[in-house]
């Protein structure tokens, strides 16, 4: 319960209007990426793909990868990623690579 969302002042009943509006979709958002990381482990793993899950930031998930296998980790997470769940909405993923993290980010 929130008694913040009946309060008499605004400001602190509008803050507690966007708590609980963003409580629910930061849960299910962090649920995903969850369920994502499951199944892009057991993929990798099933696929014999030389890649290694190594961070999370969030929404991004950070991975070491053999040069030779790249083309397939991408191709892999990218699927996995997109189709972990069933949505109104599609999930679009971005995917960036190079030697460094910031590197896959330019």
């Amino acid at each position: 319960m929130m008694p913040e969302l009946a309060s008499r002042d605004r400001a602190a009943a509008q803050a507690a209007e966007r708590t609980a509006t963003n409580t629910p979709i930061q849960g299910s958002a962090a649920d995903i990426i969850k369920m994502a990381m499951v199944a892009i482990d057991r993929k990798l793993a099933d696929e014999g793909v030389r890649a290694s899950m190594i961070l999370q930031v969030h929404d991004e998930l950070v991975f070491e990868v053999a040069e030779a296998d790249l083309p397939r980790a991408e191709g892999l997470i990218r699927k996995e990623m997109e189709g972990v769940v069933d949505l109104a909405v599609p999930l679009r993923v971005d995917i960036g690579h190079g030697r460094h993290w910031v590197d896959a980010h330019g």
